[in-house]
């Protein structure tokens, strides 16, 4: 293999003394493991749960399904559907009660890039159906106090007074139907079995069918964000677990956020990318096969230890030749759907994590896999990490990989995963897997 450009080593080198050297293929970022830290526990339980009261499951957060007008007005909503699954849009408040949703698309109620920006830097306006849905909920009365609780909420909440005119008020309602950040909310703040308030319903506490319908759902989202905003050429896709991971509400949540540029970083990989078209393969996955890192995979998907990374993380792999998640077929969604839902699992629902989604953006040229990160927010960033740019990672990617991969069996033995994943020795370890390469199809 040649190394990619800019890279002058191998991305993982073992010392003499034990110390780990990394760099990261794709964005250049060196991580050290140094010796003896790795079986440090990942968690820290909470000491002193608290029982469960009797409105505890409903009503923890504004997250919660008793209060579903504490958030702004639904976009579209998740429902089971005799033994599948069904999405409902744009309902009215009193329409909220006639299903149950498992999961639930709204509107950030801050936004990280507001509506105000798309309107005035690029003169964006909502599509005509989205026009139609605002008008519609605001001429509903429910519909209208609801939207006007939710802008003095957030007036109230940046310090701004609230004490405006309806009409005044109204001038922000574009922002909570037009917008593009979106938060995907699970319908359980706790798992069916909790009796104290540490049992918190986390994506591996998911069946593998409710994982994979909470995946379908995202994609859904990502896809109509890309379709209302044609200024956008990318909508980021990640979530946030615990607080350490930077979440507001321990209740399982994604965000969409559309964006109108690309990160240095994205920049870096795609420079990258043009000059070995075959990167993801070569110093991806097959790297990691060479290595011993491949933990686990099924026809559609696979996963491995990553290198390079600020956090101990695992990375996981479409398989699929098309680029695009919302073009791919439910048997190619379901396979890393399968495997993202795994990982979580294995890490175990008190470890803080964040889930980066990554797919092409719709502008570019080149094909890309879609790949998610899971990373472990199990270390701080201190002096040394921004003095040097160099980070210390508490875990090998061998650490990561043993113990992933012996809680994958004992979690399929239980038949809490996927029955289809072969794990560690059981995987084929062939080269270039991934097909999204049209060299490879």
């Amino acid at each position: 293999m040649n190394l990619p450009v800019n890279a002058h080593r191998d991305p993982i080198t073992i010392m003499a003394d034990g110390t780990i050297k990394q760099v990261n293929p794709f964005s250049g970022t060196e991580v050290w493991t140094v010796p003896g830290r790795g079986n440090r526990p990942l968690a820290k339980p909470a000491v002193d749960p608290a029982p469960l009261g009797p409105h505890d499951r409903d009503h923890r957060c504004a997250f919660c399904p008793a209060t579903p007008l504490a958030t702004p007005p639904e976009k579209s909503r998740m429902v089971r559907d005799g033994s599948g699954w069904r999405i409902l849009n744009g309902l009215l408040p009193h329409e909220l009660d006639d299903t149950v949703p498992e999961f639930r698309r709204v509107p950030n109620l801050f936004e990280i890039i507001s509506y105000d920006y798309w309107a005035k830097n690029y003169g964006y306006e909502m599509d005509s159906e989205t026009t139609a849905r605002m008008a519609t909920y605001l001429a509903d009365p429910a519909g209208r106090r609801h939207v006007l609780d939710i802008v003095r909420t957030r007036l109230t909440a940046g310090g701004q007074s609230a004490d405006l005119s309806e009409e005044k008020l109204l001038e922000y309602a574009p922002a909570y139907f037009g917008g593009g950040h979106d938060v995907i909310i699970s319908r359980r703040h706790f798992t069916d079995e909790a009796t104290h308030d540490n049992e918190l319903a986390s994506s591996g506490t998911l069946t593998p069918e409710e994982h994979f319908a909470l995946t379908l759902f995202t994609i859904d989202g990502i896809d109509d964000l890309y379709q209302r905003n044609r200024y956008a050429p990318y909508v980021a896709a990640f979530q946030n677990w615990l607080a350490p991971a930077g979440a507001s509400f321990d209740h399982l949540h994604k965000q969409l956020v559309a964006i109108d540029a690309r990160s240095v970083q994205a920049e870096l990989e795609i420079s990258r990318l043009r000059n070995n078209h075959n990167i993801y393969n070569e110093w991806g996955v097959d790297y990691a096969g060479y290595r011993n890192l491949i933990i686990a995979e099924n026809e559609h998907a696979v996963v491995h230890a990553g290198f390079g990374h600020r956090y101990p993380t695992l990375t996981i792999y479409s398989r699929s030749a098309t680029p695009e998640p919302w073009l791919m077929s439910n048997a190619e969604i379901r396979g890393m759907s399968d495997l993202i839902h795994a990982c979580h699992a294995a890490t175990g629902p008190d470890v803080p994590v964040n889930e980066e989604w990554h797919h092409r953006p719709v502008d570019l040229d080149l094909p890309m896999p879609w790949r998610v990160n899971i990373k472990w927010r199990v270390s701080t960033l201190a002096g040394f990490e921004g003095g040097t740019k160099i980070f210390v990672n508490t875990l090998s990617p061998d650490n990561v990989r043993d113990r992933m991969v012996s809680a994958m069996y004992r979690l399929r033995d239980e038949g809490r995963i996927a029955q289809d994943i072969r794990i560690a020795t059981e995987c084929s370890a062939r080269r270039n897997s991934l097909l999204y390469n049209p060299l490879l199809q």
